[in-house]
């Protein structure tokens, strides 16, 4: 089954540090975009950090220079480093994967094509 498992969510005092893990499983994770976004209460879900199956990058304003997405394709893996939490930061924390990279008869079906984790909760307050 393919799936994405998320870790390593928590809480910190601001100027924190804590890194998120995201794990696949059933798909061939370098064909994938990888993205984290994040939803805080009463607010929309927004795109914080996006890495793509070709390695270009991009993060919001909001947390580039703090942030860093990476992503160890052998392990299946994707990382979200977040660094000088901000208590602007709360908010539950979702990996997403979308199939974007193909060869010539790989078989896929639709619903493995935009996965999402479970969600992290990342609390920032003192």
């Amino acid at each position: 089954q393919a799936q994405l498992v998320e870790s390593g969510g928590g809480s910190v005092q601001p100027g924190g540090s804590l890194q998120l893990s995201c794990a696949a499983s059933g798909i061939i994770f370098r064909f994938y975009d990888m993205g984290w976004y994040r939803q805080a209460p009463g607010k929309q879900r927004e795109l914080v950090a996006v890495l793509t199956s070709g390695g270009n990058v991009n993060y919001t304003s909001a947390v580039k220079g703090r942030f860093t997405i990476s992503r160890d394709n052998g392990k299946n893996t994707g990382y979200l480093q977040m660094n000088s939490l901000k208590p602007e930061d709360t908010a539950v924390y979702y990996c997403n994967a979308v199939l974007t990279k193909l060869v010539t008869g790989y078989e896929f079906q639709a619903d493995e094509t935009n996965l999402w984790g479970q969600g992290a909760q990342v609390t920032v307050s003192s």
